[in-house]
C-alpha cells in the first residue's frame, strides 16, 4: 500500500471534527466588540498598539490587532486578548491533540489542559517567539501525557468516520476498525507524526517543533509509521 493510498484511507477515517471551545471552558470573555469603558478586558499598561499608548482610554479589539500585540495585551492582563489568541489557534491545537490521542474526549481534555497551562504560563512567554508553536507544543505535551495515562482505549472512542453516500456503512465500520487497530499498534509519537503529516498537512519541521524532536526524526518516524501501516493494511484494497 503506497503513501497516496494511505493518505486516502486516513482522510476517509480520521475526520476533522469541530473543536471544543476553550474560551468558554476557561470562562474567558468572548472577543467580539471592544469592552465598554471601565469593564474587564481593558488593558492598563504602557504598551503601544498601532503607535498609540494602550491604557484606560483605549479599548482593545482583538480582531484589529496583530498576534504579537494580542500577546502583549494578554500578558498585561487583558483576558479578551487571550481569548482572541485562543480563537485563532483552537482548531490547530485540537488537530494536534487529536492526532496524538485519537479520541474526541481525550483530545478535548488535552486542549483544555493545554490552554489552561498556557494561560498560567503566559507571563513567561517571550513575545519574539512564535506564539502558535509555543501553544501547540504545550497542547501536544498535554496530549502525550493523556496518551501515556490511557494506554488501553475502547474501540468506540476512536476517530469518527467521514461518511460517504456511496460507501457501504458496514465497509466504513470495517475500514475504521482496521485503521484503528493499526494505529493503536504504533507508539504515540509515530502515530502523531503520521496523522499530523498525512491528515492535517503539517510539514516535517512543524511536526518536529510541535513534538520537540529534530526534523530528521520526524521524517524517519513518518517513514517507519507508513511502512508499519502498509504491512498492517496490505490486504485492505484486495478485499474491497
Amino acid at each position: 500500500m503506497d503513501p497516496p493510498i494511505l493518505n486516502d484511507v486516513f482522510r476517509r477515517c480520521v475526520s476533522r471534527v469541530t473543536p471544543p471551545d476553550p474560551v468558554t471552558a476557561l470562562s474567558l470573555p468572548i472577543p467580539s466588540a471592544p469592552p465598554s469603558h471601565g469593564r474587564p478586558g481593558r488593558v492598563v499598561s504602557d504598551i503601544r498598539v498601532g503607535g498609540a499608548p494602550v491604557g484606560t482610554e483605549r479599548p482593545i479589539s482583538p480582531e484589529a490587532l496583530e498576534e504579537r500585540e494580542l500577546v502583549l495585551a494578554a500578558q498585561a492582563g487583558d483576558n479578551v486578548a487571550f481569548a482572541g489568541l485562543v480563537r485563532r489557534h483552537q482548531r490547530r491545537a485540537y488537530a494536534v491533540a487529536r492526532a496524538i490521542v485519537l479520541s474526541h474526549d481525550d483530545a478535548e481534555d488535552a486542549v483544555q489542559e493545554g490552554f489552561l497551562h498556557a494561560f498560567r504560563a503566559l507571563e513567561r512567554f517571550r513575545p519574539e517567539q512564535a506564539f502558535g508553536a509555543w501553544l501547540h507544543r504545550i497542547v501536544a505535551n498535554a496530549a502525550l501525557d493523556i496518551a501515556r495515562r490511557r494506554k488501553v482505549r475502547d474501540a468506540d472512542e476512536l476517530p469518527e468516520t467521514l461518511s460517504s453516500p456511496h460507501r457501504d456503512p458496514a465497509e466504513s465500520d470495517e475500514l475504521r476498525a482496521r485503521l484503528t487497530r493499526a494505529l493503536d499498534t504504533l507508539g504515540e509519537r509515530q502515530r502523531a507524526v503520521i496523522v499530523l503529516h498525512d491528515v492535517e498537512g503539517y510539514k516535517h519541521a512543524e511536526i518536529g517543533t510541535l513534538l520537540g524532536i529534530p526534523e530528521g526524526t520526524a521524517r524517519s518516524d513518518l517513514h517507519h509509521a507508513r511502512a508499519h501501516l502498509r504491512r498492517q493494511l496490505s490486504n485492505l484494497r484486495s478485499e474491497k
